[in-house]
């Protein structure tokens, strides 16, 4: 009897780690940097009082502010990549705490900026850009603080809600630590009798392969793990929902959904509609578990059974070295510029790569001005790993191509986006594999696997979206997030999401605990919605080519550089739209971040959610030999 055992981080190859000497050669560099960061806070801080009285106190303050981000971005990084490549590590635990310390102190040091700055009148605004021509180069940024001048306090109100962020971040410091570092889970026995460790890493590998009695001891020994803690993850939540709640009834917005999507503009009508399209495409997920409970041959379907593939045999391991070269090939069409920045973050150790003990789970991107991106991936050779890859370099190179074509004041882009360039590699990826697929069963198995896309990305997020917004409604009302409150609810929704074809294990009602999005404020519902943004980008470069690349390259280098000011424009016509295809294109075509490519965006032919009944019929097709 064999085991597989998760390697400590001294035990990894140097090759597969991310490069975080990029950043700081030591931990002692970064520690010799504190002083540099401080002295860049107090002298923010000096500038209070002074915004409104000249053009040049003005510019120097948002001078120093950008001077700050190049100081404080890569050490607030450095500092986090080290607490993620192992939470159990107390040095990086610390240096995350001085950190975030650091980063409260420049929150409260510059509460007095947004008072200042709307205290200015228009004239005197006005008379500013003239007597300061350099003021030019932040009037958008000035324009959108001003824009939130209703949901602004005084200055001593806002250096309040500074200090609180203190706060505010121990539910999900609670959360990682516990999630993270604390919960452990007993082994996994395949049908063979092996030993498997179960990890949050590993936990998802499981459920997709072909080995059933394997599965469902997963399946219950990661949930038995959580459930021994519900009470716990239960307070991490409601005090994450309380905190934005509290935030949001100080800066007197209707909901705490309202004042997340407020800092983007992004009407709360996109959310809602997101929800009712996809409840009232209920039937198509619903057919769907009926064929995968058929093909897959089984009396009941579990939810240990639902990723697993229905396609048998055709389970590929694929390390590493394999995956890189097929990212390249499948995101070719994007051109040569783009292929080179891939090739650079593959060779150059932007990416930290394999599992080991103590790691955060999951997968990210982080952008950085000042240095590279970096990638957090817990790779185990699987297709469905390829596609994390693809979809996380997405976001590294949208980061790198807004960093290195806009000044760093520009460079940020509106998290409504992030996920449109991610989940665009990731459809030029299945569009790459599909076609250069000619055998029945690899077909059906991709087929199988777009499906699952359609499943976990529109339908799966779409009922995370709802479980937080009810969430959200509850705390609202002054009621209580407890354990068998949450429970009862997620059964609920999983019940009404996946149709009475699926057996309601009672574990699955604990999958709320494991879910980190549920910290991250109303972030969860835009891969949905970049889903279907992306699958037009896809089809429009694989269409046109150079014309259409260069377009997308043009919103990826565009960073935050656009006005956005299209919400009360579009307000009454988003929430009439219906269809998710065209409420979400409807949305995008006039979000003038995507200024670069909305030209070449397909006008609407097919609705997204038809696409999933032809494919059901091409698998069924495909299975019964009618298709080769």
């Amino acid at each position: 009897m064999s085991e597989q055992k998760i390697p400590a981080r001294s035990e990894l190859d140097p090759q597969y780690t991310w490069a975080t000497t990029d950043l700081y050669p030591s931990d002692e560099a970064w520690e010799a940097d504190i002083p540099k960061v401080q002295a860049a806070i107090d002298g923010l801080r000096a500038c209070q009082g002074t915004l409104g009285q000249s053009a040049q106190g003005l510019l120097k303050f948002l001078q120093l502010e950008d001077e700050f981000t190049r100081v404080g971005e890569p050490f607030a990084s450095y500092a986090m990549y080290l607490r993620d490549q192992d939470t159990r590590d107390s040095k990086a635990q610390k240096m995350s705490g001085q950190m975030m310390n650091l980063l409260i102190q420049a929150d409260e040091a510059t509460a007095f900026a947004t008072p200042e700055i709307l205290d200015i009148s228009d004239e005197t605004m006005e008379r500013f850009y003239q007597e300061e021509p350099g003021l030019e180069h932040y009037r958008l940024a000035l324009t959108r603080i001003r824009r939130q001048k209703e949901h602004t306090l005084s200055p001593k109100e806002e250096a309040l809600l500074a200090s609180a962020g203190k706060v505010s971040q121990s539910p999900s410091d609670i959360y990682k630590n516990l999630h993270d570092a604390d919960l452990t889970f007993a082994d996994a026995v395949d049908k063979d009798g092996r030993k498997h460790p179960v990890t949050h890493g590993t936990f998802i590998p499981m459920m997709q392969g072909s080995d059933r009695v394997l599965r469902k001891f997963a399946f219950e020994s990661y949930y038995k793990g959580f459930d021994s803690f519900k009470n716990t993850f239960a307070a991490a939540l409601d005090g994450q929902m309380k905190q934005l709640q509290f935030f949001a009834d100080a800066r007197k917005y209707p909901s705490a959904l309202a004042a997340a999507l407020d800092k983007t503009e992004v009407p709360v009508e996109i959310y809602h509609n997101l929800i009712a399209a996809v409840r009232e495409s209920f039937p198509v997920m619903h057919r769907y578990m009926r064929l995968r409970k058929k093909l897959l041959g089984v009396d009941e379907l579990h939810y240990y059974d639902i990723y697993a593939p229905m396609v048998p045999d055709q389970d590929e391991t694929i390390p590493f070295e394999k995956a890189k070269e097929m990212a390249l090939e499948a995101l070719a069409p994007l051109g040569e510029d783009y292929l080179a920045m891939l090739k650079e973050g593959f060779e150059n150790r932007w990416i930290d790569v394999y599992e080991n003990q103590g790691k955060r789970s999951g997968a990210y991107s982080s952008g950085q001005y000042s240095c590279h991106p970096f990638v957090l991936l817990n790779y185990t050779d699987t297709l469905n790993d390829v596609f994390t890859l693809v979809h996380e370099m997405g976001h590294a190179l949208h980061s790198y191509h807004s960093c290195k074509y806009q000044p760093i004041s520009t460079s940020d882009y509106v998290i409504f986006v992030a996920e449109v360039a991610s989940t665009c590699n990731e459809v030029l990826l299945m569009r790459h594999l599909l076609s250069k697929t000619t055998g029945k069963k690899e077909r059906a198995y991709l087929i199988n696997y777009f499906l699952e896309q359609f499943r976990t990305t529109l339908y799966r997020q779409t009922m995370f979206a709802e479980f937080e917004l009810w969430c959200s409604q509850q705390v609202q009302q002054g009621m209580p997030l407890t354990a068998e409150s949450l429970c009862q609810k997620y059964g609920d929704l999983n019940r009404e999401y996946y149709g009475e074809d699926v057996v309601l294990d009672p574990e699955i009602a604990l999958e709320w605990a494991r879910i980190p999005h549920f910290y991250m404020n109303f972030y969860v519902y835009q891969y949905a919605t970049g889903f279907s943004a992306a699958i037009a980008l896809s089809q429009r470069i694989l269409k046109e080519g150079a014309p259409a690349v260069q377009d997308y390259l043009g919103f990826l280098s565009g960073g935050c550089s656009t006005s956005s000011f299209w919400a009360r424009r579009c307000r009454k016509a988003l929430s009439r739209c219906r269809s998710f295809f065209r409420m979400a294109r409807h949305h995008l075509s006039r979000f003038p971040f995507l200024v670069g490519f909305l030209k070449f965006l397909p006008p609407v032919g097919e609705p997204l959610l038809h696409g999933p009944l032809a494919d059901l019929q091409h698998l069924r097709n495909i299975l019964n030999g009618q298709v080769v």
